[in-house]
């Protein structure tokens, strides 16, 4: 019994030794299994963690072309009469806008003369009106101007997109876009072609859109187009987000400019109504306020009654204005 209890160890011992040293085909295939699995977690570990890398410089590099551009523009915001002039589309020399803005207050100073207004009020207003009248003018064309290259930019930047996703190089669309798109699209991406023409980059040369329309709106594509260059990217699929985003946008301001349509022409109709009712008095008894023009009382309280109405104007116009 005892030797037969040995022999039955002994032959569990060699099997088990046997199994274990020498490998099955089963041992062996699923050996491999775990082995092509542990494998394949550590390829996607790997580019689980390059794709996260990529995402993390990717979105550092567009936080800091952000950031760069948002400080540009901001350090823009006092400009001078050249900058005002570049950015309202104009091609007018500072010094013939300055002589234009004297020989305008020398007439309007002869103008009040004319109409029996004291020299030194008549030199207050004429010195005010050179200066502030020119400037409003100038503000006037730059804003119609960027208004009119925002209307056009989404249709240029679709555009784009379009020659993109069936293979053309940035360039080339950019060319297209210079060549069919409206003005002031066209002329400002011809610029662009013209800075590349002189040697600078695309990163470069799309710094002169932003110059020329210092708005955020620009300032999005500036970003698209200098990150995609740096760090690389699927251009169509980001300019086709950026299409869309500046169609929301437009159609904000669209939305905020019906909302505040009732306010606007509120502010009108209350800063119109002095004149309206000067008129109609002086239609109806022409006497009845020449002391306000004939006497030195009439024309300080005509002075400061018109500094309070450019004040309350203000007010209102600052009130019904919407930045985004």
């Amino acid at each position: 019994m005892t030797t037969l209890l040995v022999a039955l160890l002994a032959m569990i011992t060699v099997g088990a030794a046997g199994y274990a040293l020498v490998p099955s085909a089963f041992g062996s295939s699923r050996a491999k299994k775990r082995m092509q699995q542990f494998q394949g977690d550590v390829r996607a570990n790997r580019l689980e963690a390059s794709t996260t890398r990529t995402r993390e410089e990717r979105r550092r590099n567009v936080q800091q072309a952000l950031k760069q551009q948002s400080d540009a523009l901001n350090a823009k915001k006092r400009l001078t009469l050249p900058q005002l002039i570049f950015q309202a589309g104009l091609s007018t020399q500072p010094r013939t806008f300055i002589r234009n803005s004297v020989i305008f207050g020398v007439v309007a100073f002869l103008v009040l003369i004319l109409v029996q207004v004291p020299w030194f009020f008549a030199a207050v207003f004429a010195v005010a009106g050179a200066y502030v009248l020119p400037r409003m003018y100038l503000n006037f064309r730059r804003r119609r101007y960027q208004d009119r290259f925002l209307d056009e930019l989404p249709n240029a930047v679709e555009a784009i997109v379009r020659g993109v996703k069936t293979g053309l190089p940035l360039n080339d669309t950019v060319r297209l876009v210079a060549r069919d798109a409206k003005e002031p699209v066209k002329s400002e991406f011809g610029r662009v072609l013209d800075q590349q023409a002189f040697g600078l980059s695309m990163t470069e040369a799309v710094q002169v859109l932003l110059e020329r329309v210092p708005l955020p709106e620009v300032n999005f594509f500036v970003v698209v187009i200098s990150v995609q260059q740096q760090a690389g990217g699927n251009l169509s699929e980001a300019l086709g987000n950026l299409a869309r985003v500046l169609r929301n946008r437009k159609k904000m301001k669209l939305k905020v400019k019906a909302m505040s349509s009732e306010a606007k022409a509120s502010a009108g109709i209350i800063g119109s109504l002095p004149f309206v009712v000067a008129t109609l008095v002086s239609i109806m008894s022409p006497t009845y306020l020449q002391p306000l023009f004939t006497t030195p009382v009439g024309l300080v309280c005509l002075g400061a009654s018109a500094l309070m109405l450019a004040m309350g104007v203000f007010v209102m116009v600052r009130m019904v204005k919407f930045d985004f």
